[in-house]
C-alpha cells in the first residue's frame, strides 16, 4: 500500500536534515527515527484533536459548564491510559527486544498476556465510573452544573474504559515491531470517526455531553476490533499487511511474561498515574480562580495536549529503535540513537511551539461561543506559558525512551512525581492563595516538564539503562558496535 506524504513527516523530516547538516545527527538515522515518530504524532495530533473539539463542541452547544464538566470526566478517564499506558510500557519494550532477535514466540506471549492484563486492571474502573460518576465528579467541584454534566459524560464514558486501554497494547506492539504507520491509520481512523460521530450526536440529536460520550465509546470499540483482526489475521482491509501475527489460541496467563510486564509497567503506570492523580488536586486549586479560569485551563490543557504530541513519536521511536538494538545485543547503537533523539524532539518543539504561540488567540476562540468571554485571555496567557514549557518536554520523552526500552522505567516515574507534586501543584496552590495569581499555573506548566527533563536526561547519560536491559528479553552478550 502506497504510503501519502504527510505535513507533519515532511516538517519533522526537513528539521532533521537540517539537524543532520549540522552534524548533530547520522542522516540515516533521521530517517529511521522520522519513519517511526511521525506516524505516532499524527496519531497523537489526531487523539488530543479529538479530545479538543470534544471540549469545543460542548462548549459551543451547552456552554463553559460543559467544558468544565467534561474536564473534570477527563481527569477520571485518564485513569485508562495511565493504567493501559503502564501495561503497554511493558509490551513495547518485550515486543521490540523480542522483534530484534527475531523470538515470534514470546512476542505472542508478550502480546496476549499484556492484553489479559489490561482487561482485568480497567473493569473495575469501568464499574467504579458507572456507578458513583456523579458523586465523583463532585469530589473535585462544588458546580452543581459542571457537577450534573461531567457526572453524565463520566457514565456513559466509562463504557469505552477497557477498549481504549486495549488500543494502547496494539498500537505499542506494531510500534515496536517497527511499524508505526499502520498503527497510526488505526488510531487516527478512530479519532476522525469520534468527531463526526460527535458532529451527529451533539449538534444533529442535541445529545450534548452525552453524545460526545457515546462518540468516544464507539470509536474506541471500532479501534480495538481493528487491532484484534489485524494482529491475529495479519492484516486489515485498506491497512495492508501487520508487522507481525499473534494466536489468539496461545497462553495468556504466563507466568514469566506477566512477571516482566509487571516489572516494567508499574512504574510507567505509576508514571502515567502522576499526571492522573496530580489532575485532581490541580483542578480543585484551578476552581478556586471561578468558573472561567476552569474552562480557559481545561482548553489550555487540551492544546497543551496537542502541543505534546512530538514528545508521543519520539520517545516511543525511542523505545522501539533502542529496544530493537539492544536485542541485536548493539548498545552503542542504541545509546547514539538515545542521544540523538533528544536532539531531534528538541529542534522540532522548538519549531512547533513558535507555530502555536503565533496562533494561541484564534486556536482559542475555536473553543468559545462568546468572544468577549473573561475565558480567552486567560486560556491564551495559559497557552503562551505552555507553549514555554512544552519545549522541554523533547529532553524528558527522548531521554525516557531508552529507559523504557531497556526496563529502567523507575527514574521517570520518579521525575514525574517529583515534578508533579514536588514543584508543580504547590505553584498551582500559591497561585490561588497569595498575590501570584495566575503566575502560580504559568510556573507549574513550566515546573511539570522542567524537573523531569533534567532527572531523565541526568539517568540516560549514567549509561544504567544497558546494563539493566541485559535482565529482559532474548539477550546475549553486549558488544558496542
Amino acid at each position: 500500500m502506497s504510503r501519502v506524504p504527510n505535513p507533519v513527516k515532511l516538517l519533522i523530516l526537513w528539521v532533521g536534515l537540517a539537524l543532520s547538516w549540522a552534524g548533530l545527527i547520522d542522516r540515516h538515522r533521521v530517517r529511521r527515527i522520522t519513519d517511526l515518530a511521525w506516524p505516532r504524532v499524527v496519531t497523537g495530533i489526531a487523539r488530543m484533536s479529538k479530545n479538543a473539539v470534544d471540549v469545543a463542541m460542548v462548549g459551543v452547544a451547552v456552554g463553559s459548564g460543559a467544558i468544565a464538566g467534561v474536564g473534570f470526566a477527563g481527569a477520571y478517564w485518564g485513569l485508562a491510559f495511565a493504567v493501559g499506558g503502564g501495561v503497554a510500557g511493558g509490551t513495547i519494550a518485550l515486543v521490540s527486544q523480542s522483534f530484534g532477535a527475531d523470538a515470534h514466540g514470546e512476542l505472542g506471549r508478550a502480546v496476549r498476556s499484556s492484553a489479559l492484563l489490561v482487561v482485568l486492571l480497567t473493569l473495575p474502573l469501568t464499574a467504579t465510573f458507572w456507578l458513583f460518576s456523579t458523586e465523583l465528579i463532585a469530589l473535585i467541584s462544588n458546580d452543581p452544573e459542571a457537577i450534573e454534566l461531567g457526572g453524565q459524560y463520566l457514565r456513559i464514558a466509562s463504557l469505552g474504559v477497557p477498549f481504549a486501554a486495549l488500543n494502547l497494547i496494539g498500537s505499542r506492539t506494531l510500534v515496536g515491531s517497527d511499524d508505526a504507520y499502520t498503527a497510526m491509520l488505526a488510531r487516527a481512523s478512530g479519532a476522525v470517526a469520534n468527531i463526526g460521530i460527535n458532529a451527529v450526536l451533539i449538534f444533529g440529536l442535541e445529545l450534548g455531553v452525552v453524545g460526545a460520550a457515546i462518540g468516544t465509546v464507539l470509536s474506541n470499540v471500532v479501534v480495538a476490533g481493528m487491532f484484534a483482526v489485524g494482529l491475529v489475521a495479519g492484516r486489515f482491509p485498506g491497512m495492508g499487511e501487520f508487522p507481525v501475527t499473534v494466536s489468539p489460541t496461545g497462553a495468556y496467563a504466563d507466568v514469566g511474561t506477566l512477571r516482566q510486564l509487571v516489572s516494567i509497567g508499574l512504574p510507567v503506570m505509576g508514571r502515567n498515574l502522576v499526571w492522573t492523580v496530580a489532575e485532581f488536586p490541580l483542578l480543585l486549586i484551578v476552581d478556586l480562580f471561578g468558573q472561567n479560569t476552569v474552562a480557559a485551563y481545561v482548553v489550555a490543557r487540551r492544546i497543551w495536549g496537542i502541543m505534546n504530541t512530538p514528545g508521543w513519536g519520539f520517545g516511543l521511536a525511542s523505545s522501539s529503535l533502542v529496544g530493537q538494538e539492544l536485542g541485536e545485543d548493539h548498545e552503542g547503537i542504541a545509546e547514539a540513537y538515545g542521544h540523538e533523539i533528544v536532539r531531534f524532539a528538541v529542534a522540532v518543539y522548538v519549531v512547533s511551539a513558535a507555530l502555536i504561540f503565533l496562533f494561541a488567540e484564534p486556536i482559542v476562540l475555536a473553543f468559545v461561543d462568546d468572544p468577549a468571554s473573561s475565558t480567552v485571555p486567560i486560556a491564551v496567557s495559559l497557552v503562551y506559558a505552555a507553549c514555554v514549557a512544552t519545549i522541554l518536554q523533547g529532553v524528558s520523552k527522548g531521554a525516557a525512551g531508552p529507559l523504557d526500552a531497556s526496563g529502567d522505567t523507575r527514574w521517570p516515574f520518579y521525575s514525574q512525581a517529583l515534578g508533579m507534586f514536588g514543584f508543580s501543584i504547590p505553584l498551582a496552590y500559591l497561585g490561588a492563595v497569595t498575590p501570584l495569581g495566575l503566575w502560580g499555573l504559568y510556573l507549574a506548566f513550566v515546573a511539570e516538564t522542567a524537573v523531569p527533563a533534567v532527572i531523565n536526561y541526568y539517568r540516560f547519560s549514567t549509561g544504567k539503562w544497558k546494563v539493566i536491559s541485559r535482565s529482559y528479553g532474548p539477550r546475549g552478550a553486549p558488544t558496542d558496535d
